[in-house]
């Protein structure tokens, strides 16, 4: 495999300096900003071998390659790249360079940096743009080595589209258009342009399974006063998903043929781009019709509404069933003394959960690191990396599922035999951050930035933290990862509203020991009116028992002992009427109730 690596970076360089690019930037994106991406658009992937959702890679043409990755990837790009010749740049640690800056100190004025326009945002084109010319370092921004090279590429994606009914996505296609336009207005625009995938499968009410794990179709999506068009492979349309797009005035073109269609209309068209979450490329077609801003549809799609919420609910018994199930057969197996490993932890959750009415797919990759692999963030199993799971160590899992009724996602840290008081204390902390945000009560208009300290406060009170996100929006039916809102140190400015979904999962990863992270899916919901504003709160909506082993009650609060508790009390109620007796007995064992 580094040999491959080895090669590819030859074949890349020599295309580099035969197009006269001195430095290639290779993000971990598509035409659509996406995080989750098709095999086709896996470039950074192809010529790295760096498996990672996130981490951008810059390769010189005279010798030299770095990835940039963020906290949750440090330990694993490292495994990963070692021997490629490509080095590692731990993104977010004070030391680091941002790669605009170590371009500006590594390369001489007059270089030239390629790149694919279609895979960078207006604002990070705009971003590099200005950086590189205060020195002088000219950007070339159609350069798109990765046909040339990569010559067994995989195809765009082929899988059919199929509408998700009125009945599960509690509104119209039509009613989501029309709220779409309404915003346009105060936007400055009459149109708008949808590179999101999930935003297009939110309005038009689609979905297909483009995207691993993401049920989301490769398309854009112009809207207009005169009705919209999907850009699209032709194939993947059946006549009910004609049928259905035409009830939202929307017709059907070929993918490749949207950036010639923009350029095409009429010169006093206004059409907004999210700046964001467009491609660079985009500004070239549209000239003087783009309207750069913010997304029309990411605060519509946020907030769920009674149908969508009823169905997450749904979804979170069937969720919460398997996961049982999941845990009982881990925890038989290891004690046993019979033979699993991290991948086999996988497919047990796999198993479990797709005997569950309205299971699509998963909502992502299963972590399973079972010991010093579970401090690594977003540890993904491979044959080569596979441990065993034993007796003598923390099993860290984070999985979970698309339903057609809901999206879940859940991590749960437990103990395969008597866990450490070491281990104990530490997931005691991780705790009592979960608890903290999940008891949170803050003012209308809060942002999850604000909450953000809760979760950490008793990490650092003892040196101790993480540094990934607390909370990420979830999507219904969609991306496990979704926006605006997040909790999260940098603030994203956006407010948490009632029917927006977020995740609670504060950790703490003890490199080469444990990982430890407790995560639970959160609705904001409304709480109380005073004199001094409008306040809300957090609804828990995951639905499976946290490790009673693990909790030291010492350093717990009397409500914070009360909240696990009640929270189990929940779990029991929900799940114990679809389980059989064995489960039942199970669940009601390790839900007992929390002393001092």
């Amino acid at each position: 495999m580094k040999e491959d690596i080895s090669a590819r970076l030859d074949l890349l360089r020599q295309d580099m300096r035969k197009e006269g690019v001195d430095a290639v930037i290779i993000p971990q994106t598509d035409p659509h900003q996406g995080e989750y991406l098709a095999s086709h658009w896996q470039v950074r992937r192809w010529i790295s071998g760096f498996t990672g959702s996130a981490g951008d890679l810059l390769v010189a043409a005279d010798g030299g390659a770095w990835l940039w990755a963020d906290s949750r990837y440090w330990l694993q790009a490292a495994q990963q790249l070692e021997n490629t010749g490509i080095d590692v740049m731990e993104d977010g640690k004070p030391s680091t360079p941002s790669m605009i800056a170590f371009i500006c100190a590594t390369f001489k004025p007059g270089s030239v940096v390629g790149i694919d326009g279609m895979l960078f945002s207006i604002n990070a084109t705009k971003s590099l743009q200005q950086g590189l010319e205060k020195i002088g370092i000219k950007l070339k921004v159609d350069y798109a080595p990765a046909d040339r090279i990569w010559t067994d590429r995989p195809a765009l994606p082929q899988f059919e589209v199929f509408v998700h009914t009125d009945d599960l996505a509690g509104e119209s296609i039509s009613s989501k258009i029309e709220r779409v336009l309404a915003q346009l207005s105060e936007m400055g625009a009459d149109s708008v342009f949808i590179s999101d995938l999930a935003e297009i499968a939110w309005v038009l009410n689609i979905r297909s399974s483009d995207v691993s794990c993401n049920p989301v179709v490769t398309s854009f999506l112009y809207i207009g006063p005169g009705g919209g068009v999907l850009f699209v492979d032709p194939a993947k349309i059946t006549p009910e998903v004609a049928a259905h797009l035409a009830t939202g005035g929307i017709s059907c073109r070929p993918y490749t043929e949207a950036i010639e269609y923009l350029s095409q209309l009429p010169i006093d068209s206004k059409v907004l781009v999210s700046s964001a979450q467009s491609a660079g490329a985009l500004l070239t077609a549209l000239g003087e019709r783009a309207v750069e801003g913010g997304s029309a549809v990411s605060m519509l799609k946020a907030v769920k509404n009674n149908v969508q919420l009823e169905g997450v609910r749904n979804a979170m018994v069937r969720d919460g069933v398997a996961m049982v199930r999941s845990l009982i057969e881990i925890e038989r197996t290891v004690n046993e003394g019979r033979p699993l490993t991290e991948i086999g932890v996988a497919d047990i959750l796999l198993r479990h959960r797709k005997a569950g009415d309205r299971f699509f797919d998963l909502s992502f990759d299963t972590i399973a690191g079972y010991g010093p692999h579970g401090a690594i963030v977003h540890y993904s199993a491979t044959k080569e990396s596979d441990a065993d799971v034993t007796l003598g160590n923390l099993l860290l899992i984070d999985s979970g599922a698309n339903y057609l009724d809901g999206t879940t996602d859940i991590t749960r840290t437990i103990s395969l035999g008597k866990p450490s008081d070491a281990q104990r204390h530490d997931f005691t902390l991780v705790m009592k951050g979960h608890i903290a945000i999940a008891t949170a009560i803050y003012p209308e208009g809060t942002t999850g930035h604000q909450l953000d300290v809760l979760a950490r406060i008793n990490l650092w009170k003892e040196g101790l933290s993480y540094l990934h996100g607390t909370g990420h929006g979830v999507g219904h039916f969609l991306n496990v990862h979704e926006g605006p809102q997040s909790i999260r140190l940098n603030d994203t400015h956006a407010p948490l509203i009632p029917g927006m979904i977020t995740s609670n999962e504060p950790g703490l990863y003890r490199a080469g020991k444990y990982g430890i992270r407790c995560e639970n899916l959160v609705l904001t919901t409304d709480a109380f009116t005073t004199d001094f504003g409008h306040f809300l709160k957090f609804e828990t909506l995951t639905l499976c028992p946290f490790d009673l082993t693990l909790f030291d009650t010492s350093i717990m609060s009397d409500s914070e002992i009360e909240w696990v508790n009640n929270y189990h009390a929940m779990v029991c109620d929900r799940l114990l009427p679809h389980l059989n007796a064995d489960e039942q007995e199970w669940l009601l064992e390790k839900t007992k109730p929390l002393t001092k």
